[in-house]
């Protein structure tokens, strides 16, 4: 059967986070954790955040989006005895917009005052990972953080989003585990492979294949989430022909292979109730490539 898009396909960004927790660092201290996508809401206090292109001084109210792609360090101010910050893991599983990184928005906490107060009530102290709690909490921190670069945008005039790169994203999304190619995501929206490649660049700063690669780790880690399904159902289940190359994208996606991401999920859930403050992971900072800081909102002086 040939491929057809459904032009009134809709689909808005996916957000995921799987941990939340308060973290007090004394002054100079530098936050650690592993590798991959982080949010932080300033509590108390104030930070640095450092990437690349420029470094932010964030006081209480505000927040910052980091993905996993972008080098960065989040260090307390020496000027201040303690800082007190909300981490999560929050990671942008479906893309639809071309999001900066890092994004920073001055004042969060005011702006979006009924997230911030569900952050927080969400029991922070007693619980390292609030699995009852992230999962929805992603997708309204996620959609507050994008609201507020929405604003910046399109004061500044930017162009409406692409809905071919949105039909594809919607297509890959609810079938990952297809056998996609680019040329077959192109010929769904009636483009040429590089003319599809060139749209995703300038939508998303990714390519096709990144998206797919994307949709299917995604699916992949709520498959695992299931102990009864294995590695290699899994691996069938989103598109790889072996397990062996499933575990080859998994690891390089993740950093960890497939059953280890299954044994520390199962651990951390395990750990619920202890307390997290502090420093806490692995050190080093997230690595890989062209950190973009953006200021959403310039704060007044």
């Amino acid at each position: 059967m040939r491929d057809q898009a459904d032009p009134s396909a809709s689909l808005g960004p996916v957000w995921e986070m799987s941990s939340m927790r308060r973290v007090r660092l004394p002054a100079g201290a530098e936050l650690t954790d592993r590798p991959g996508p982080r949010w932080v809401l300033v509590s108390a206090g104030e930070i640095t955040l450092e990437a690349a292109a420029g470094s932010y001084l964030l006081r209480e109210g505000d927040a910052a989006l980091v993905d996993a792609r972008t080098a960065h360090r989040v260090t307390a101010s020496g000027r201040v005895e303690e800082s007190v910050m909300v981490v999560g893991d929050l990671r942008l599983a479906v893309p639809v917009h071309r999001l900066p990184s890092p994004l920073v928005v001055w004042g969060f906490a005011t702006r979006h005052e009924g997230v911030a107060a569900l952050v927080g009530i969400c029991p922070l102290e007693q619980m390292c990972d609030p699995s009852l709690f992230s999962s929805g909490y992603g997708t309204v921190i996620g959609a507050a953080m994008t609201v507020s670069w929405l604003e910046g945008r399109d004061r500044d005039g930017a162009a409406a989003p692409d809905e071919a790169v949105a039909a594809v994203v919607a297509a890959v999304t609810a079938r990952p585990g297809e056998p996609w190619t680019v040329e077959r995501m192109a010929r769904l929206v009636h483009l040429s492979r590089s003319a599809l490649g060139e749209r995703f660049r300038r939508a998303l700063g990714r390519s096709p294949a990144e998206v797919l690669r994307e949709a299917r780790m995604r699916e992949a880690r709520r498959l695992l989430g299931d102990p009864s399904r294995s590695v290699q159902y899994v691996a069938s289940a989103v598109g790889y022909g072996s397990t062996a190359a499933f575990s080859r994208a998994f690891s390089s996606h993740h950093g960890v292979p497939p059953q280890v991401w299954r044994d520390a999920s199962s651990a951390r859930g395990a750990e619920g109730g202890e307390e997290c403050s502090g420093r806490e992971g692995e050190g080093g900072a997230d690595h890989e490539r062209r950190p973009q800081p953006v200021a959403v909102q310039q704060r007044a002086s």
